[in-house]
Protein backbone atom coordinates (compact mmCIF):
# COMPACT_ATOMS: atom_id res chain seq x y z
CA UNK A 1 0.00 0.00 0.00
CA UNK A 2 3.42 2.17 -0.18
CA UNK A 3 3.32 5.51 2.24
CA UNK A 4 -0.58 5.23 2.46
CA UNK A 5 -0.15 3.37 6.08
CA UNK A 6 2.00 6.29 7.62
CA UNK A 7 -0.56 7.54 9.43
CA UNK A 8 -1.13 4.84 11.44
CA UNK A 9 2.41 4.97 13.19
CA UNK A 10 1.23 8.48 14.45
CA UNK A 11 -2.72 7.14 15.63
CA UNK A 12 -1.44 4.20 17.67
CA UNK A 13 1.32 5.77 19.35
CA UNK A 14 -0.97 7.36 21.86
CA UNK A 15 -3.48 4.05 21.90
CA UNK A 16 -0.97 2.23 22.52
CA UNK A 17 0.72 4.22 25.72
CA UNK A 18 -2.70 4.74 27.24
CA UNK A 19 -3.27 0.43 27.32
CA UNK A 20 0.21 0.05 28.46
CA UNK A 21 0.06 2.26 30.94
CA UNK A 22 -3.35 1.27 32.25
CA UNK A 23 -1.77 -2.21 32.32
CA UNK A 24 1.51 -1.30 34.19
CA UNK A 25 -0.31 0.96 37.08
CA UNK A 26 -2.62 -2.46 37.12
CA UNK A 27 0.04 -4.41 38.01
CA UNK A 28 1.92 -1.82 40.52
CA UNK A 29 -1.14 -1.07 42.46
CA UNK A 30 -2.50 -4.62 42.83
CA UNK A 31 0.73 -6.20 43.32
CA UNK A 32 -1.34 -8.54 40.60
CA UNK A 33 -1.12 -9.69 36.94
CA UNK A 34 -4.03 -8.74 34.59
CA UNK A 35 -5.22 -12.63 35.51
CA UNK A 36 -4.91 -12.86 39.26
CA UNK A 37 -6.64 -9.02 39.17
CA UNK A 38 -9.92 -10.28 36.97
CA UNK A 39 -9.58 -13.89 39.00
CA UNK A 40 -10.50 -11.68 42.14
CA UNK A 41 -13.35 -9.37 40.62
CA UNK A 42 -14.90 -11.46 37.72
CA UNK A 43 -16.98 -14.98 37.46
CA UNK A 44 -14.98 -17.46 36.16
CA UNK A 45 -16.21 -17.10 32.73
CA UNK A 46 -14.64 -14.15 32.27
CA UNK A 47 -11.18 -14.91 33.84
CA UNK A 48 -10.77 -18.25 31.37
CA UNK A 49 -12.39 -16.47 29.09
CA UNK A 50 -9.66 -14.07 28.68
CA UNK A 51 -7.06 -16.23 29.50
CA UNK A 52 -8.68 -18.07 26.25
CA UNK A 53 -8.52 -15.06 23.97
CA UNK A 54 -4.83 -14.45 25.09
CA UNK A 55 -3.60 -18.08 24.47
CA UNK A 56 -5.19 -18.34 20.67
CA UNK A 57 -3.55 -15.31 19.76
CA UNK A 58 -0.02 -16.52 21.74
CA UNK A 59 -0.01 -19.73 19.81
CA UNK A 60 -0.56 -18.76 16.43
CA UNK A 61 1.87 -15.71 17.17
CA UNK A 62 4.54 -17.53 18.03
CA UNK A 63 3.85 -19.83 15.17
CA UNK A 64 4.33 -17.25 12.98
CA UNK A 65 7.62 -15.85 14.64
CA UNK A 66 8.91 -18.98 14.60
CA UNK A 67 8.25 -19.87 11.23
CA UNK A 68 9.23 -15.89 10.17
CA UNK A 69 12.75 -16.52 12.23
CA UNK A 70 12.81 -19.77 10.05
CA UNK A 71 12.50 -18.90 6.82
CA UNK A 72 15.26 -15.70 7.66
CA UNK A 73 17.25 -18.59 8.39
CA UNK A 74 16.32 -20.54 5.55
CA UNK A 75 17.39 -17.21 3.49
CA UNK A 76 21.25 -16.84 4.09
CA UNK A 77 21.95 -20.63 4.88
CA UNK A 78 20.03 -23.09 2.52
CA UNK A 79 18.72 -25.03 5.31
CA UNK A 80 15.15 -25.48 5.49
CA UNK A 81 12.79 -23.92 7.52
CA UNK A 82 11.62 -27.29 8.77
CA UNK A 83 15.08 -27.81 10.56
CA UNK A 84 15.72 -24.17 11.34
CA UNK A 85 11.78 -23.92 13.63
CA UNK A 86 12.51 -26.90 15.84
CA UNK A 87 16.39 -26.14 16.41
CA UNK A 88 15.20 -22.31 17.28
CA UNK A 89 12.51 -24.02 19.77
CA UNK A 90 14.58 -25.59 21.50
CA UNK A 91 17.06 -22.96 22.20
CA UNK A 92 14.59 -20.53 23.07
CA UNK A 93 12.81 -22.81 25.74
CA UNK A 94 16.35 -23.96 27.01
CA UNK A 95 17.20 -20.36 27.83
CA UNK A 96 13.89 -20.34 29.94
CA UNK A 97 13.91 -23.24 31.58
CA UNK A 98 18.06 -23.04 32.88
CA UNK A 99 19.09 -19.32 32.45
CA UNK A 100 17.21 -16.40 33.25
CA UNK A 101 15.43 -14.61 30.80
CA UNK A 102 16.16 -11.09 32.06
CA UNK A 103 19.63 -11.77 31.56
CA UNK A 104 19.37 -12.93 28.02
CA UNK A 105 16.75 -10.32 27.25
CA UNK A 106 19.65 -7.51 28.35
CA UNK A 107 22.29 -9.29 25.87
CA UNK A 108 19.19 -9.91 22.53
CA UNK A 109 17.84 -6.32 23.12
CA UNK A 110 20.80 -4.94 21.29
CA UNK A 111 20.10 -6.93 18.18
CA UNK A 112 16.96 -5.29 17.90
CA UNK A 113 19.16 -1.85 17.48
CA UNK A 114 19.95 -3.35 13.37
CA UNK A 115 16.02 -2.13 13.23
CA UNK A 116 17.11 1.81 12.52
CA UNK A 117 19.01 0.32 9.32
CA UNK A 118 15.47 1.11 8.42
CA UNK A 119 15.94 4.80 9.07
CA UNK A 120 19.35 4.64 7.57
CA UNK A 121 17.99 3.05 4.13
CA UNK A 122 15.21 6.11 4.03
CA UNK A 123 18.37 8.38 3.27
CA UNK A 124 19.16 6.18 0.28
CA UNK A 125 16.01 5.15 -1.20
CA UNK A 126 15.46 7.98 -3.08
CA UNK A 127 11.66 8.74 -0.73
CA UNK A 128 8.90 10.87 -1.96
CA UNK A 129 8.80 13.57 0.88
CA UNK A 130 5.85 15.20 -0.51
CA UNK A 131 3.91 12.31 -0.58
CA UNK A 132 5.47 10.59 2.38
CA UNK A 133 4.42 13.61 4.76
CA UNK A 134 1.16 13.62 3.33
CA UNK A 135 0.56 10.24 3.87
CA UNK A 136 1.32 11.04 7.75
CA UNK A 137 -1.30 13.34 8.01
CA UNK A 138 -3.88 12.91 5.66
CA UNK A 139 -5.13 9.45 5.92
CA UNK A 140 -7.22 7.95 2.81
CA UNK A 141 -9.54 5.14 4.33
CA UNK A 142 -10.56 2.47 2.23
CA UNK A 143 -14.17 0.54 3.25
CA UNK A 144 -12.44 -2.72 1.38
CA UNK A 145 -11.56 -5.60 3.55
CA UNK A 146 -8.06 -5.64 1.78
CA UNK A 147 -7.08 -2.32 3.36
CA UNK A 148 -9.29 -2.95 7.13
CA UNK A 149 -7.52 -6.35 7.59
CA UNK A 150 -4.13 -4.27 6.77
CA UNK A 151 -5.27 -1.85 9.63
CA UNK A 152 -6.30 -4.73 11.74
CA UNK A 153 -2.89 -6.01 11.48
CA UNK A 154 -1.04 -2.80 12.12
CA UNK A 155 -3.03 -2.02 15.11
CA UNK A 156 -2.72 -5.85 16.30
CA UNK A 157 0.85 -6.20 15.86
CA UNK A 158 1.24 -2.47 18.25
CA UNK A 159 -1.69 -3.14 20.94
CA UNK A 160 -1.22 -6.65 21.08
CA UNK A 161 -3.01 -9.34 23.70
CA UNK A 162 0.08 -10.38 25.33
CA UNK A 163 1.64 -7.27 25.64
CA UNK A 164 -0.89 -5.98 27.92
CA UNK A 165 -0.29 -9.40 30.89
CA UNK A 166 3.06 -8.92 29.81
CA UNK A 167 3.55 -5.09 31.40
CA UNK A 168 1.14 -5.86 34.38
CA UNK A 169 3.61 -9.41 35.29
CA UNK A 170 6.34 -7.58 34.84
CA UNK A 171 5.62 -4.97 36.78
CA UNK A 172 4.92 -7.43 39.78
CA UNK A 173 8.50 -8.92 38.72
CA UNK A 174 10.04 -6.04 39.84
CA UNK A 175 8.57 -5.41 42.55
CA UNK A 176 9.55 -8.91 44.07
CA UNK A 177 13.02 -8.21 42.79
CA UNK A 178 13.05 -5.38 45.07
CA UNK A 179 11.38 -7.04 47.69
CA UNK A 180 8.34 -6.13 48.51
CA UNK A 181 5.81 -9.06 48.43
CA UNK A 182 2.34 -7.03 48.68
CA UNK A 183 0.82 -3.75 47.40
CA UNK A 184 -1.71 -1.57 48.11
CA UNK A 185 -3.26 1.43 46.32
CA UNK A 186 -1.68 3.48 48.95
CA UNK A 187 1.80 1.72 48.47
CA UNK A 188 2.29 2.95 44.94
CA UNK A 189 4.40 6.32 45.43
CA UNK A 190 4.04 9.15 42.73
CA UNK A 191 7.69 8.48 42.17
CA UNK A 192 6.40 5.04 40.67
CA UNK A 193 4.21 6.04 38.99
CA UNK A 194 6.45 8.26 37.06
CA UNK A 195 9.46 5.59 36.22
CA UNK A 196 6.38 3.62 34.14
CA UNK A 197 4.83 6.88 32.34
CA UNK A 198 9.00 7.54 31.07
CA UNK A 199 9.32 4.04 30.58
CA UNK A 200 6.12 3.04 28.12
CA UNK A 201 5.66 6.26 26.48
CA UNK A 202 9.63 6.34 25.29
CA UNK A 203 9.26 2.23 24.74
CA UNK A 204 6.50 3.31 22.58
CA UNK A 205 7.79 5.72 21.24
CA UNK A 206 10.83 3.63 19.62
CA UNK A 207 8.72 0.94 18.34
CA UNK A 208 6.53 3.45 16.35
CA UNK A 209 9.22 5.73 15.34
CA UNK A 210 11.01 2.41 13.71
CA UNK A 211 7.45 1.09 12.72
CA UNK A 212 7.11 4.62 10.69
CA UNK A 213 10.27 4.30 9.01
CA UNK A 214 9.92 0.15 7.74
CA UNK A 215 6.36 1.39 6.14
CA UNK A 216 8.50 4.43 4.36
CA UNK A 217 11.75 2.56 2.97
CA UNK A 218 9.34 -0.35 1.91
CA UNK A 219 7.29 2.34 -0.05
CA UNK A 220 10.22 3.86 -1.29
CA UNK A 221 11.75 0.22 -2.40
CA UNK A 222 9.83 -2.51 -2.95
CA UNK A 223 6.26 -1.14 -3.59
CA UNK A 224 7.95 2.11 -5.93
CA UNK A 225 9.16 -0.67 -8.19
CA UNK A 226 6.55 -2.90 -8.27
CA UNK A 227 6.34 -5.43 -5.47
CA UNK A 228 2.93 -5.16 -3.88
CA UNK A 229 2.67 -8.72 -2.14
CA UNK A 230 5.75 -9.58 -0.03
CA UNK A 231 5.41 -13.65 0.02
CA UNK A 232 8.78 -14.79 0.73
CA UNK A 233 11.97 -13.62 3.68
CA UNK A 234 13.93 -12.99 0.58
CA UNK A 235 11.59 -10.23 -0.68
CA UNK A 236 11.43 -8.42 2.43
CA UNK A 237 14.78 -8.64 2.93
CA UNK A 238 15.28 -6.13 -0.49
CA UNK A 239 14.02 -3.44 1.47
CA UNK A 240 17.48 -2.90 2.82
CA UNK A 241 19.30 -3.41 -0.70
CA UNK A 242 19.90 0.46 -0.70
CA UNK A 243 21.98 1.03 2.06
CA UNK A 244 23.81 -2.89 2.71
CA UNK A 245 23.45 -4.89 -0.62
CA UNK A 246 23.52 -8.18 -1.09
CA UNK A 247 24.68 -8.08 3.02
CA UNK A 248 20.73 -6.70 2.94
CA UNK A 249 19.65 -10.32 3.63
CA UNK A 250 22.08 -10.94 6.20
CA UNK A 251 20.71 -7.83 8.53
CA UNK A 252 17.54 -8.69 7.61
CA UNK A 253 18.02 -12.49 9.30
CA UNK A 254 19.97 -10.75 11.94
CA UNK A 255 17.62 -8.35 13.15
CA UNK A 256 14.37 -10.57 12.77
CA UNK A 257 15.66 -13.96 15.14
CA UNK A 258 17.05 -11.18 17.61
CA UNK A 259 13.50 -9.97 17.36
CA UNK A 260 12.10 -13.12 17.69
CA UNK A 261 13.97 -14.30 20.34
CA UNK A 262 12.61 -11.53 22.32
CA UNK A 263 9.28 -11.22 21.17
CA UNK A 264 8.98 -15.29 21.44
CA UNK A 265 9.42 -16.00 25.17
CA UNK A 266 7.64 -13.08 25.95
CA UNK A 267 5.08 -14.39 24.19
CA UNK A 268 5.02 -18.25 25.51
CA UNK A 269 5.66 -16.02 28.95
CA UNK A 270 2.96 -14.06 29.31
CA UNK A 271 0.31 -17.21 28.80
CA UNK A 272 2.13 -19.12 31.55
CA UNK A 273 1.45 -15.91 33.38
CA UNK A 274 -2.17 -15.96 32.75
CA UNK A 275 -3.08 -19.36 32.98
CA UNK A 276 -0.60 -19.74 36.66
CA UNK A 277 -2.44 -16.47 37.31
CA UNK A 278 -5.98 -18.00 37.05
CA UNK A 279 -4.88 -20.74 38.51
CA UNK A 280 -3.07 -19.15 41.38
CA UNK A 281 -0.12 -21.14 40.71
CA UNK A 282 3.42 -20.49 41.19
CA UNK A 283 5.01 -18.21 38.79
CA UNK A 284 8.04 -16.52 37.58
CA UNK A 285 10.73 -16.42 34.98
CA UNK A 286 13.00 -16.09 37.95
CA UNK A 287 12.35 -19.44 39.63
CA UNK A 288 13.47 -23.15 38.03
CA UNK A 289 11.29 -25.31 36.47
CA UNK A 290 11.35 -27.36 39.58
CA UNK A 291 9.63 -24.98 42.01
CA UNK A 292 7.65 -23.81 39.12
CA UNK A 293 6.50 -26.95 37.08
CA UNK A 294 2.51 -26.24 36.00
CA UNK A 295 3.86 -22.47 34.84
CA UNK A 296 6.89 -23.96 32.86
CA UNK A 297 4.63 -26.39 31.38
CA UNK A 298 2.28 -24.29 29.79
CA UNK A 299 4.85 -22.40 28.65
CA UNK A 300 6.39 -25.40 26.86
CA UNK A 301 2.95 -26.49 25.76
CA UNK A 302 2.71 -23.20 23.96
CA UNK A 303 6.10 -23.20 22.34
CA UNK A 304 5.05 -26.83 21.27
CA UNK A 305 1.99 -25.31 19.72
CA UNK A 306 3.30 -23.16 17.50
CA UNK A 307 5.52 -25.25 16.44
CA UNK A 308 3.11 -28.00 15.62
CA UNK A 309 1.12 -25.27 13.41
CA UNK A 310 4.19 -24.92 11.96
CA UNK A 311 4.36 -28.16 10.28
CA UNK A 312 1.12 -27.77 8.87
CA UNK A 313 2.64 -26.06 6.13
CA UNK A 314 1.19 -22.71 5.84
CA UNK A 315 3.51 -20.04 4.78
CA UNK A 316 5.29 -17.94 7.02
CA UNK A 317 4.59 -14.58 5.73
CA UNK A 318 1.51 -14.90 5.51
CA UNK A 319 1.20 -16.48 9.18
CA UNK A 320 2.86 -13.28 10.61
CA UNK A 321 0.32 -11.41 8.74
CA UNK A 322 -3.05 -12.89 9.77
CA UNK A 323 -1.52 -13.51 13.78
CA UNK A 324 -1.43 -9.37 13.72
CA UNK A 325 -4.92 -9.72 12.48
CA UNK A 326 -6.15 -11.90 14.82
CA UNK A 327 -4.14 -10.05 17.84
CA UNK A 328 -6.34 -7.51 16.82
CA UNK A 329 -9.48 -8.70 16.63
CA UNK A 330 -9.52 -10.36 19.65
CA UNK A 331 -7.61 -7.23 21.96
CA UNK A 332 -11.29 -5.27 22.32
CA UNK A 333 -12.66 -7.78 25.03
CA UNK A 334 -9.31 -7.58 26.78
CA UNK A 335 -9.48 -3.82 26.38
CA UNK A 336 -12.55 -3.66 27.60
CA UNK A 337 -11.94 -5.40 30.79
CA UNK A 338 -8.62 -3.24 31.33
CA UNK A 339 -10.70 -0.21 31.29
CA UNK A 340 -13.45 -1.36 33.87
CA UNK A 341 -10.56 -2.88 36.12
CA UNK A 342 -8.16 0.46 36.13
CA UNK A 343 -11.57 2.59 36.14
CA UNK A 344 -12.56 0.79 39.76
CA UNK A 345 -12.04 2.11 42.93
CA UNK A 346 -12.55 -1.03 44.98
CA UNK A 347 -9.38 -2.18 42.40
CA UNK A 348 -6.88 0.99 41.87
CA UNK A 349 -8.60 3.05 45.40
CA UNK A 350 -7.34 6.55 44.16
CA UNK A 351 -5.26 5.38 41.25
CA UNK A 352 -8.15 5.27 39.45
CA UNK A 353 -7.37 6.48 35.58
CA UNK A 354 -7.09 10.24 34.78
CA UNK A 355 -9.96 11.55 32.50
CA UNK A 356 -7.45 11.87 29.51
CA UNK A 357 -6.78 8.47 30.01
CA UNK A 358 -9.77 7.15 30.34
CA UNK A 359 -10.67 8.41 27.25
CA UNK A 360 -7.76 7.51 24.76
CA UNK A 361 -8.65 4.12 26.02
CA UNK A 362 -12.03 4.31 24.98
CA UNK A 363 -10.99 5.81 21.98
CA UNK A 364 -8.63 2.64 21.50
CA UNK A 365 -11.76 -0.13 22.32
CA UNK A 366 -13.91 2.03 19.58
CA UNK A 367 -11.00 2.45 16.85
CA UNK A 368 -10.18 -1.92 17.27
CA UNK A 369 -13.82 -2.75 17.57
CA UNK A 370 -14.27 -0.57 14.34
CA UNK A 371 -11.85 -2.32 12.42
CA UNK A 372 -12.68 -5.51 13.44
CA UNK A 373 -16.22 -5.31 12.68
CA UNK A 374 -15.75 -3.65 9.37
CA UNK A 375 -13.05 -6.17 8.24
CA UNK A 376 -15.89 -8.92 9.01
CA UNK A 377 -18.57 -7.47 7.20
CA UNK A 378 -17.06 -5.25 4.33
Amino acid sequence: MGYGPLWTAVLSFPLMVAVQLMCGRLGIVTGRGLAGVIRLRYPRWVLWGACILLVTANVFNIAADLGGMGAAAEMVTGVTTLVWTPLLTVLIISFLFWSSYRRIAKALKWATLVLLAYVVTAYFAHVNWREAMLATIHPRLSWSREYLATLLGILGTTISPYLFFWQASQEVEEQRSEGRKTAHPRGASDGEMRRLRVDVTVGMFASNFVMYFIILTTAATLHAHGTTEIQTARQAAEALLPLAGRAAYWLFTFGLIGTGMLSVPVLAGSSAYAIAEAGAWRRSLEKKPSSARRFYGVLAAAMAAGLAIDYVGLDAVKMLFWAAVLNGALAPPLILVIILLTNDRRVMGERINSPSLRILGWVTLVVMSAATVGMLFS
